[in-house]
């Protein structure tokens, strides 16, 4: 088994796609063409510059703890990559500036929920199962079926976007956020009406960990949306304890008023990170799904051109698909290292292959209880099956992607990832 290949060199390529891929809207065209317009004639908008920044969330919300000074560098990499790197066009500009305002709002409100109620600081997070895996590998379906048992807890997406103040079970289906997030999902299907086909989103849905992680600016949820290379190059580099202690407390939060018997929990960057989260959460689960690598990175390339072309002036497929096969060839492998040194968590670990999950769901999921000695009842199996029954597959329209315009090559691809096919046994997909 070799190192995997260093793809750095290739990214000079300069083969652009044709905007309008994922079909904008009207709308979206015509705020970018304004935002041409006034680049031309030299004016610059919404300047992402960190302490602007936190004055206006300090202003807006009355607050200035915003829980210690641990994000600060990485917000300043983070603004600093927006600004060098992803070529922002006005609508990419103003979704960055109102998202760090959210997320840095938050942490005000977090941290003043905590001094009122110091009791949020004592919650224990008991043996959470973590879903995770190769991107476009079933890992948010299984996710979101999981999260079907009403025992368990799972961050829906309501309230990570919205997590002060600390949601409660007697209001956890009619909580305002509820539908205060859902207008603002709507605004997806009116820009990016497109983006359904790709992703599974909905305000009462599971949402995956790197949402919460956001909140740090330590996650890997801004190289998926937006091209933040020294950003991305910084952050590969960095301890991630410290980003799932973060992760822990903001759980903490979610768990406090609104318990459950176990947090369900999901993303595919935990594939790098697999030493800190069982650092942090040393009694978790751990469900790893697969699939072929040939059907992954097309898929996984296709998606992250959906999430980056409304924020750019322009995006290169070959790079995409260099990128993407660099970060979870060496993710797959990494996170195979981690776990062949380390032979005493094995049974901490489940595996899933998506041709199996594909084929009877139902049978993953009690497999995945049996291996973690944990039990399902009727009710659980009930909704799991109505939930598969609401879901079918490419029930918002079909999602076509080839290896081919990426730039990939099929032979060579396999070469790379022949150790991940062999190890796991994982059939591939013609």
């Amino acid at each position: 088994m070799t190192e995997p290949s260093s793809l750095t060199s290739q990214l000079n390529s300069n083969v652009f796609f044709k905007p309008g891929y994922i079909k904008m809207s009207r709308l979206l065209t015509g705020i970018n063409s304004v935002n041409n317009l006034f680049q031309k004639k030299g004016y610059e908008f919404l300047k992402l510059e960190s302490r602007a920044l936190m004055d206006k969330c300090i202003r807006r919300t009355g607050l200035d703890d915003f829980g210690g000074e641990d994000f600060h560098h990485p917000l300043s990499v983070l603004l600093q990559s927006f600004e060098s790197d992803a070529d922002l066009n006005l609508f990419g500009r103003i979704s960055v500036y109102s998202e760090i305002i959210r997320m840095l709002c938050n942490r005000l409100l977090m941290v003043a929920d905590r001094k009122r109620f110091p009791q949020i600081d004592s919650e224990r997070i008991v043996r959470p199962l973590f879903i995770t895996g190769l991107p476009r590998s079933g890992t948010t379906f299984l996710h979101a079926l999981l999260a079907q048992d009403p025992k368990c807890r799972a961050p829906q997406v309501w309230e990570v976007m919205h997590p002060s103040p600390p949601p409660e079970t007697a209001s956890y289906s009619s909580d305002p956020r509820i539908a205060k997030t859902g207008k603002e999902l709507r605004w997806l299907d009116i820009l990016i009406p497109y983006f359904k086909r790709v992703h599974l989103i909905h305000e009462r849905y599971p949402q995956e960990c790197i949402a919460i992680t956001s909140h740090a600016f330590m996650s890997y949820v801004f190289e998926s949306m937006y091209h933040v290379s020294s950003y991305r190059i910084w952050h590969d580099k960095q301890d991630k304890r410290p980003v799932y202690e973060f992760h822990r407390w903001f759980l903490q939060h979610l768990q406090w008023r609104s318990p459950g018997s176990h947090w369900v929990l999901k993303a595919p960057s935990h594939l790098m990170a697999l030493e800190s989260l069982l650092d942090v959460y040393p009694d978790a689960d751990i469900v790893v799904t697969h699939r072929d690598p040939l059907k992954v990175l097309p898929s996984c390339a296709s998606f992250t051109r959906v999430l980056r072309e409304p924020f750019t002036n322009g995006l290169d497929n070959r790079k995409i698909g260099i990128e993407v096969s660099s970060r979870w060839e060496g993710s797959a492998w990494h996170s195979l290292q981690f776990r062949q040194s380390r032979p005493h968590l094995q049974k901490r670990f489940f595996d899933v292959n998506f041709t199996d999950l594909e084929r009877d769901p139902m049978s993953v999921v009690n497999g995945i209880y049996r291996h973690f000695g944990r039990e399902i009842d009727s009710s659980a199996e009930l909704a799991m099956k109505t939930f598969i029954a609401g879901n079918p597959k490419d029930k918002n329209g079909a999602h076509h992607y080839s290896l081919e315009e990426f730039g990939l090559d099929r032979e060579t691809e396999k070469r790379r990832f022949q150790f991940y096919m062999d190890h796991y046994s994982i059939p591939p997909e013609m």
